[in-house]
């Protein structure tokens, strides 16, 4: 049998002549020829297709195109009948020829190869019997595989070869490899990156499509719209407060994080003038730019300061702002990390702090900074309950590490990765399945982020040393390389690959929904580094089953 391209390939309702043909060779080829269906090849803008193509060393080249039905020739026409209808069809002589020269061609442009090769081209009327001793010019009967040759269709492409082929050469087993790998050129990438671009481009169009969601709030000047991770609640937030903006309402747009808040900005930079918020980033950024201190020695730079000292400025310099400064409406995301003190700030920056605009998004499991501030907002909330940017293993996992409940959208994806290393070999082992998934499988750098869950990773101490926090994150959405980064600065932000170096934890308390906002930063592959029983100890029953699910790795060294 020899090696088939593709292994089974489509050839659909009208092309069973094809079929008949293909597996008559599949059955008596050896195992050292290849059989190709269906090549196409370009040249100058004209498009040939070689229905089947056998290379076969030692012997030479067979291009074959197949005709189904009974096929006549007469007075210089070529016919095709089936069911009972004849009609013409186009010289199938031509064909072959054309597609089989520039096959020639297009090898000699990209192998260099010339004479050394045989080639030949044949017919196929597998429907059609076709006399021992029949030919006409330029077509003798060894050029022709009739319903009689079906037995043994091997002996008919040789004799083609050796008799009608051109060429001097026995076209050497080192040249049909050359010309079968150029033929078979896989596209660059691997199925599981292919896997991915497909699932990230189904999740960024599902998201797109909440924004259905805001019309439902239209009319409402305050909401809280929560929902757990992956259910497009940071995409929702941007997209309300473009259409603020829009409709002539001065809007700021806050959250607590760096990244997200350097998100934002790179986001909203590039909209229309019109559509962008009148103040976008942290919440600590509004009272320094209303005239907040700042110290310039970092040492002052203490949980006081932000916890206590900034709220209480903000609150105290919205109050002496003029009304052109204040907002119509301001938008938050990731409200769970405001605390009770920042609430009472936001609402004196409105115009209107009792009606004015208020649109809260949140996740009471990413609450991983231990402030129990709630917004202030009566009505009910508006709940988000489908998981659109993680993979289903993905989704399931942050689900067992979840108290709400988000169905599934996304698709199927690879297993989750699990490398069992301990405590104080976390770090090293995290870097060997970076290394791994880069140079073996084929992830481009930027679509990796490794984040730890305690200590920074070297790597990031170094790169907020040289370029600062500004630079840091900059040098993220540049979206050049790796992202070394930890889980409590990279909540609302996401990378296709996530290796969650699972070093430790600062607030034990907290270690839950740590896991949970470093597992749901992936959006198609997650790699867990750690030990298997710390995971299972922070995460109970559920956890441990989705444990007994993920693939066991070991990345080398």
């Amino acid at each position: 049998m020899p090696r088939c391209f593709p292994e089974q390939p489509e050839f659909g309702r009208d092309r069973h002549a094809e079929r008949e043909v293909w597996e008559s060779l599949v059955r008596t080829l050896p195992p050292s020829a290849a059989l190709l269906h269906s090549v196409n090849i370009i040249e100058n803008g004209t498009e040939r297709e070689i229905d089947l193509l056998v290379i076969w060393p030692g012997v030479g080249i067979a291009a074959i195109e197949v005709k189904g039905g009974h096929v006549s020739y007469e007075a210089g026409q070529w016919y095709q009948a089936s069911n009972g209808q004849q009609h013409r069809i186009k010289d199938p002589l031509v064909q072959v020829q054309d597609g089989r020269h520039m096959l020639q061609r297009y090898l000699g442009a990209q192998l260099g190869l010339g004479r050394q090769v045989r080639f030949a081209h044949l017919l196929a009327f597998p429907y059609t019997s076709v006399p021992r001793h029949w030919d006409i010019p330029g077509l003798r009967r060894a050029m022709v595989i009739g319903s009689q040759d079906l037995k043994y269709p091997d002996d008919a492409v040789r004799e083609a070869i050796n008799f009608c082929g051109d060429g001097d050469g026995d076209t050497t087993p080192v040249i049909a490899e050359r010309i079968l790998a150029q033929l078979t050129r896989p596209l660059p990438g691997t199925g599981a990156l292919s896997a991915a671009a497909e699932h990230e481009g189904r999740a960024e169009q599902m998201t797109r499509d909440q924004a259905a969601i805001l019309d439902v709030l239209k009319n409402q000047p305050r909401a809280r719209i929560i929902g757990g991770a992956g259910t497009g609640k940071t995409w929702l937030a941007l997209e309300q407060a473009r259409r603020l903006a829009r409709a002539g309402k001065r809007v700021a747009l806050l959250c607590y994080s760096r990244g997200l808040a350097r998100y934002f900005e790179t986001e909203t930079a590039g909209w229309k003038p019109a559509d962008r918020p009148a103040h976008v980033g942290m919440f600590h950024d509004l009272p320094v730019r209303w005239g907040a201190h700042h110290p310039l020695d970092p040492r002052l730079l203490t949980n006081q300061y932000y916890e206590h000292y900034l709220p209480r400025t903000l609150k105290r310099l919205a109050k002496n702002q003029p009304a052109a400064e204040l907002f119509d409406a301001i938008v938050v995301d990731e409200g769970q990390d405001f605390g009770a003190l920042w609430w009472e700030s936001v609402l004196v920056c409105l115009k209107d702090p009792a009606a004015g605009g208020l649109y809260v998004f949140m996740d009471e499991d990413q609450r991983i900074f231990g402030r129990e501030g709630r917004p202030p907002i009566e009505a009910p909330p508006y709940v988000l309950n489908e998981n659109l940017r993680n993979t289903k293993q993905i989704a399931a996992l942050s689900g067992a590490l979840s108290t709400e409940l988000a169905i599934p959208r996304g698709l199927s994806g690879p297993r989750i990765r699990l490398v069992e290393a301990p405590a104080g070999s976390v770090i090293e082992r995290a870097d060997d399945a970076v290394n791994q998934l880069i140079e073996r499988e084929g992830w481009a750098p930027q679509q990796v982020a490794l984040l730890t869950t305690k200590r920074k990773h070297p790597v990031q101490q170094q790169d907020v040393d040289a370029l600062g926090w500004r630079g840091y994150w900059d040098a993220f959405f540049d979206d050049n390389d790796v992202f070394y980064g930890n889980v409590l600065g990279f909540k609302g932000l996401e990378r296709s690959v996530v290796v969650l170096a699972v070093n430790g934890f600062a607030d034990p308390e907290r270690a839950r929904e740590m896991l949970y906002v470093g597992a749901s930063r992936a959006r198609s592959l997650l790699v867990i580094v750690g030990e298997r029983s710390v995971l299972s100890d922070i995460g109970g029953p559920a956890v441990i089953k989705r444990l007994t699910q993920t693939e066991a790795w070991r990345p080398e060294h």
